[in-house]
């Protein structure tokens, strides 16, 4: 069984959520990788790199350049006459290609796996995570999206594996990039941090938010991640939010301060190693799933916290 990956990469480098999805793809056969964008020589020669790699499709198009959907989906469809599944990362832009995929080859995608039980049956969460389905496909071609906190990452190095140019139907006309505006960071990303000091909705303000969660953050040298309210509030971005509507994360360390631990919230961090909540409701959700739990007031308990460390 033949599998192809897409690589999510900026151009330059590789980013993490591609290592899981090799992981994956490998319990199904043998990996091929597709990297596309523009001037990417470097990317795929990386790529090439990972271990259990067998080969890497090159398409160097300025069409590709920023991952468009309309026009990366046509090129995955015509390379996947030679392939059995397409495995993608469940980020945003994986997110945005695989049911265009989907679509043109006229089969059903398989969302969020966790785990491989077989050559076409998975598993994946419903329900909010509160249930794991296990699904069988009978399609000839497979669509998937892999939850990258369910897999190992695959080694960057011990691969040989050979690259190859390919084409594909270049630009389909049917969207631009008009522009992007990234938040900018010295704190690791949240999907990839191995600590996170998440904020609630008790933190009442953006200003109170940044006096009490980034000092903690900053001397654990944490990721910084909010739940849906204290997003909704405008306490913080968007892209800090954790849950089923935000990031999916599986840190070792995750520390919720003054969240009350909603389902949707759950969904998106009750798979870290360690969850430490901090709120003054001793029945609220959270401590359900928390490891250590501190009924406390946070505005006493984290600071307090902060200058002991």
């Amino acid at each position: 069984m033949k599998t192809l990956v897409w690589v999510e990469h900026d151009n330059s480098s590789l980013k993490d959520a591609t290592l899981s999805v090799v992981t994956a793809a490998s319990q199904l056969g043998e990996v091929h990788l597709l990297v596309a964008g523009s001037g990417c020589a470097g990317v795929a020669d990386a790529a090439a790199k990972i271990a259990g790699v067998g080969k890497v499709h090159l398409a160097d198009d300025a069409a590709y350049e920023h991952a468009l959907a309309e026009n990366v989906a046509p090129l995955i469809a015509d390379l996947m006459g030679h392939h059995d599944a397409v495995l993608f990362p469940a980020t945003t832009t994986g997110k945005n290609i695989a049911p265009r995929v989907a679509a043109l080859l006229d089969v059903m995608q398989i969302s969020d796996i966790l785990s491989v039980e077989s050559a076409n049956t998975f598993t994946r969460p419903i329900y909010a995570g509160n249930a794991i389905a296990t699904v069988e496909s009978s399609d000839a071609k497979l669509v998937i999206t892999v939850r990258g906190t369910a897999f190992d990452k695959a080694a960057t190095e011990g691969g040989s594996g050979e690259v190859e140019a390919v084409s594909g139907p270049a630009d389909a006309g049917l969207s631009s990039f008009v522009g992007a505006e990234l938040a900018k960071s010295e704190r690791p990303e949240l999907t990839s941090a191995k600590i996170i000091v998440s904020g609630g909705r008790a933190l009442k303000d953006s200003e109170t938010f940044e006096a009490t969660i980034i000092p903690l953050a900053d001397k654990l040298g944490a990721g910084v991640g909010a739940s849906r309210a204290a997003v909704d509030a405008g306490y913080v971005p968007n892209d800090y939010q954790v849950g089923q509507t935000g990031k999916i994360v599986a840190p070792e360390v995750y520390i919720a301060i003054g969240i009350s631990g909603a389902i949707q919230h759950l969904a998106g961090m009750k798979d870290s190693k360690t969850i430490i909540a901090i709120n003054k409701d001793e029945d609220a959700p959270i401590f359900q799933v928390a490891d250590i739990g501190l009924v406390a007031d946070l505005y006493k308990a984290v600071p307090e916290l902060t200058q002991k460390l």
